[in-house]
C-alpha cells in the first residue's frame, strides 16, 4: 500500500541523519575549516540553481539557445518579493528559528542557530527538485523525486550542521509544512497544473536557490524568504487566465 508523503518522510529522514552527523564532526572543524567549507557550499549551491535554470528556460532553436518564460519570470519576481516584503517572511522566519533556539537549547548553540534554521529551511524548500518532487509525489504517486534530493540534502546537511549547528535539523520541520502540504494539495489542484507551470514555479524555485548561494560568498545578504511567493505567482497567474480566458 502506497503512502502519501512518503517521499516527505524519506526526506526529513536524511536531513535528521546528515545534521546528527554534522553535529558530530563540528568538533573536528576549525574555525578557519569551517569558514573555507561555507564559501565551497555557497559555490556548490550556486551551481545547482544555475543547472536549474537553464534545465528549465534554455532550450536549443535552431542552431541557437534560447530562452523562455523570461518576462513571467520578472514578474513574478517583482510581484511575490512585494507581498513577502510587504508580510516580512523573512524576519518571521528569523524569529521562528530564535524562538526555537531559546526553547530547545537555551541560547547554548549561539547565534548561528537562527541562520543555521532559516538557511537550510530555504535550501532544502525552495528548488524545483522540492516543487516538482512534491507534486509527482502527490499526483502520480511517484516519490522518486525526492528520493534523489533527499540524498543531496543529507550531504548538504552534514555541511551547515557542521557549520551552523543544530538550526539545520530543525529545518525539518519547514520541509513537513512545505514539502507536505504541496503533497497534500497536489491531488486538488491537478488539472490546473501543466508542465509549463511546473517548469516555471521550478525555473523561479532556482533563480532563489542562485541567491542562496550568493549569501554564503557576498554581503548583503539576499532576503530570499521574502522571495518565496514568487515561485507560486506562475500558478495564480494560470489560474486566472483559465479562469478569464485572457
Amino acid at each position: 500500500m502506497y503512502i502519501t508523503g512518503i517521499g516527505t518522510i524519506v526526506n526529513v529522514i536524511a536531513v535528521m541523519a546528515g545534521s546528527f552527523v554534522g553535529l558530530f564532526a563540528k568538533k573536528l572543524i576549525s574555525d578557519r575549516l569551517r569558514e573555507g567549507i561555507m564559501a565551497a557550499l555557497g559555490l556548490a549551491v550556486f551551481t545547482i540553481g544555475l543547472s536549474g535554470i537553464v534545465t528549465n528556460s534554455i532550450f536549443v532553436s535552431g542552431s541557437s539557445l534560447s530562452s523562455e518564460f523570461t518576462l513571467l519570470m520578472i514578474l513574478a519576481l517583482a510581484i511575490g518579493t512585494l507581498i513577502g516584503t510587504l508580510i516580512d517572511i523573512e524576519k518571521r522566519l528569523d524569529d521562528l528559528g530564535r524562538f526555537f533556539q531559546e526553547k530547545l537549547t537555551k541560547n547554548q548553540s549561539g547565534s548561528t542557530f537562527a541562520e543555521g534554521f532559516v538557511s537550510a529551511s530555504l535550501l532544502f524548500c525552495v528548488g524545483s527538485m522540492a516543487i516538482v518532487g512534491s507534486l509527482n509525489d502527490g499526483i502520480s504517486h511517484d516519490p522518486n523525486i525526492l528520493f534523489a534530493k533527499s540524498i543531496l540534502d543529507g550531504i548538504m546537511a552534514v555541511v551547515f550542521a557542521s557549520t551552523l549547528g543544530v538550526g539545520t535539523m530543525m529545518s525539518c520541520l519547514s520541509l513537513v509544512v512545505y514539502q507536505g502540504g504541496i503533497t497534500l494539495c497536489a491531488s486538488l489542484v491537478a488539472p490546473y497544473l501543466t508542465d509549463t507551470v511546473i517548469s516555471q514555479m521550478g525555473l523561479i524555485g532556482n533563480v532563489l536557490i542562485m541567491a542562496i548561494g550568493l549569501n554564503f560568498v557576498y554581503k548583503p545578504k539576499f532576503k530570499v524568504g521574502n522571495m518565496l511567493p514568487s515561485v507560486f505567482i506562475p500558478f495564480i497567474y494560470y489560474l486566472f487566465k483559465m479562469i478569464f480566458n485572457f
